[in-house]
């Protein structure tokens, strides 16, 4: 099986490593995995994107246009990628900030109020982390065990006390998901 996905919002968000983590989980849990981050000149506030490939088989090019799953963290990225994703593909985004709403009506469409989230648990840091459980909870590519490793290799051992919010973060992610529409 292969799971194609793009990864988009503003610079600061945790786009690049939140792809980097689900990279992270599929190579510990022995799929092939293509990352490719693209991001612009700005540090902060720019756009992001980042595109992950998990596959059982080899992966001949990390380069698409079009997406099983498409994990959308603002406007600008909502309306660039929509039309990217397969039909009976997924599309997960954070309402904050979204004026359209997706509008597709053959595809599965979820939301998670990241924000919210982040900001119940006392450190709005971790709300990449939320969006990810989220995902987890709708598509379970990898398993949350991976993740909680993926998790603490990508991040810098300095920064491992924080380890268990983020951890905690994955697991809200999961409880909070809305269903928009989804195919049958």
């Amino acid at each position: 099986m292969t799971e194609e996905i793009i990864i988009a919002g503003f610079g600061g968000q945790g786009v690049l490593s939140m792809g980097k983590i689900l990279a992270y989980s599929g190579i510990m849990q022995g799929q092939e995995v293509s990352w490719m981050p693209s991001y612009g000149p700005e540090m902060r506030g720019g756009t992001a994107n980042v595109t992950v490939i998990l596959s059982d088989e080899r992966i001949s090019s990390p380069i698409l246009t079009k997406f099983d799953t498409a994990i959308i963290l603002n406007q600008q990225s909502l309306d660039k990628f929509e039309k990217a994703v397969k039909p009976g593909g997924i599309l997960l985004y954070d309402p904050n900030g979204i004026t359209r709403h997706p509008e597709r009506d053959d595809i599965n469409i979820y939301r998670i109020n990241a924000s919210h989230v982040a900001s119940e648990l006392g450190n709005p840091k971790v709300y990449n982390m939320v969006v990810l459980g989220a995902y987890l909870k709708i598509n379970s590519i990898v398993t949350i065990d991976k993740v909680k490793e993926g998790l603490k290799k990508s991040l810098p051992e300095r920064y491992h006390h924080l380890l268990p919010l983020n951890e905690s973060a994955i697991e809200e992610g999961t409880k909070h998901v809305e269903v928009i529409r989804e195919m049958k």
